[in-house]
C-alpha cells in the first residue's frame, strides 16, 4: 500500500475511533435496543409528547451508529480493492479507492466536529437578522450579499430557508431582513456567526470607482421548540400591525399583515411579514420574541452580552468578527480563529464550514487550527 495511502487509512481509523469513544459505542447500541423496543410499544402514543421525543433520540442515534458502521464497511472494501488493484498491477483502481478513503476521512472529521453541538439548542432550526451599518446603500447592498451568502450555505446543507421579514433599501440591497433556517443542527453552526462583518471593495455605486468599506451586522438566534419553556408576561409587550414593505406583489402594502412585537422591559423588537395572513405572522412573532430571549440568557449564561451588545449597536470598526477583502486584494478573514481563504468569491456563495468549524471549536478549546490558505 502507498505510504499516502496508508496514512489516509490511519487518519480515518482515528477519527472513527474519536466517534466511537464521544457516542460511547457500546451503551448507544443498547440504548438503541431499548429505544426499538419501546418504539414497538403500542401505548406509546398515549403520550405524544414522550413519544416525540423518544422518537428523535432514536432517530438520531440510529444515524450516528449508522455513520460509523458505514466509514468501516466503506474502508474495508476500499482496501480489499487497493489489494486487488496492487495484485494486477491496476493504478486506475487504487486511485479510485484512494479518492474514497479520502472523502471518508474528511465526513469522519466533519462529524468529530459536529459533536461539538452539544449545547440544548444546538439542534434546532435558527433566525438569522442582517442589519446594514452607518453608509447607506453601500452598507444596505453588502447586507444583502450576506443575506445571499447564507442562503446559498444553508443549501449547500440541505437545509431550507423561508424569508420572514425582508425590508428593502431605499437604492439597492436590504435595510434589515430576518431568515429562518430549518434543519438539523442549523442554530449549532450558524450561531458562531453572530457579530460583524466588513467588506472592502471598489463600490459599484461610486463613479469615481473609489475604494469603500462596508459593516453590516448578524445576530443567530434559535427556534424555540418544546423542550424549552419561555414565559413572557403579555401585558409587557406592544403589539404593532402595520403594512408590508416586502419586495413587491398584489398583498404587499395593501393590508396590515404585518406584526411587531416589542418587548418593553428589554426593548427587542421583532417583526414577521412573511405570510399573507396576520394570524399566521404574529404567531411567528410570538415564536421569535421567545426565541430572542432565550438567546439573551444564553449568552448572560456565557458572560458575553456586553461584547455582543456592543457588536449590535456599534455596527463599525472594532467589532467585526470577519473581513472580507475584494480589493486590492482578495481575501476572507476570520479574527477570531485566523482562518483565511484567498478566494472570497467562494465563500460569498456559501463556502463557510472551515469558518464555522474553527469558531466552534474555539469555543469549546479555547483555541483553533491553523490559517487556512484555500476554502473549497
Amino acid at each position: 500500500m502507498r505510504a499516502e495511502t496508508a496514512n489516509l487509512v490511519e487518519e480515518l481509523k482515528q477519527s472513527v475511533g474519536l466517534l466511537r469513544r464521544h457516542l460511547d459505542w457500546d451503551q448507544a447500541n443498547s440504548r438503541l435496543r431499548e429505544l426499538n423496543a419501546l418504539s414497538e410499544d403500542p401505548t406509546l402514543w398515549d403520550d405524544a409528547d414522550r413519544a416525540q421525543k423518544l422518537m428523535r433520540e432514536r432517530t438520531d442515534l440510529e444515524s450516528r451508529i449508522d455513520a460509523i458502521l458505514r466509514f468501516d464497511r466503506e474502508l474495508a472494501d476500499s482496501i480489499e480493492l487497493i489489494e486487488l488493484g496492487e495484485a494486477e498491477g491496476d493504478e486506475s483502481v487504487i486511485d479510485e479507492a484512494d479518492a474514497v478513503i479520502r472523502g471518508l476521512r474528511d465526513e469522519a472529521a466533519r462529524q468529530q466536529i459536529e459533536t461539538l453541538l452539544s449545547g440544548e439548542a444546538d439542534e434546532n432550526d435558527t433566525y438569522v437578522d442582517i442589519h446594514p451599518g452607518a453608509g447607506g446603500t453601500e452598507s444596505q447592498d453588502w447586507a444583502e450579499m450576506l443575506l445571499r451568502m447564507y442562503t446559498r450555505w444553508a443549501e449547500r446543507r440541505g437545509y431550507k430557508v423561508d424569508l420572514v421579514d425582508y425590508q428593502s433599501g431605499e437604492g439597492a440591497g436590504i435595510k434589515s431582513a430576518t431568515m429562518q433556517v430549518k434543519g438539523k443542527n442549523a442554530y449549532g453552526w450558524l450561531k458562531t456567526e453572530s457579530g460583524v462583518h466588513r467588506l472592502v471593495r471598489i463600490s459599484p455605486f461610486d463613479s469615481a470607482a473609489r475604494r469603500q468599506t462596508s459593516f453590516a451586522s448578524i445576530d443567530v438566534y434559535p427556534v424555540i421548540d418544546d423542550r424549552i419553556q419561555i414565559d413572557i408576561d403579555e401585558s409587557q409587550v406592544r403589539v404593532d400591525t402595520m403594512r408590508s414593505g416586502g419586495a413587491g406583489g398584489q398583498h404587499v402594502n395593501k393590508t396590515e399583515s404585518a406584526v411587531r412585537l416589542t418587548h418593553l422591559p428589554t426593548g427587542i423588537a421583532v417583526v414577521s411579514e412573511g405570510d399573507r395572513s396576520q394570524h399566521k405572522n404574529r404567531a411567528t412573532a410570538w415564536n421569535m420574541l421567545r426565541a430572542k430571549l432565550y438567546e439573551r440568557e444564553l449568552k448572560k449564561r456565557e458572560e458575553a452580552a456586553a461584547a455582543e451588545q456592543a457588536a449590535r449597536t456599534d455596527i463599525g470598526w472594532g467589532h467585526q468578527i470577519r473581513s472580507y477583502v475584494l480589493q486590492p486584494y482578495q481575501m476572507v478573514k476570520d479574527l477570531r480563529t485566523g482562518v483565511t481563504s484567498t478566494s472570497p468569491g467562494d465563500v460569498l456563495d456559501g463556502a463557510l464550514d472551515p469558518y464555522m468549524e474553527a469558531a466552534l471549536a474555539q469555543r469549546v478549546y479555547g483555541g483553533g487550527p491553523a490559517n487556512v490558505d484555500d476554502v473549497d
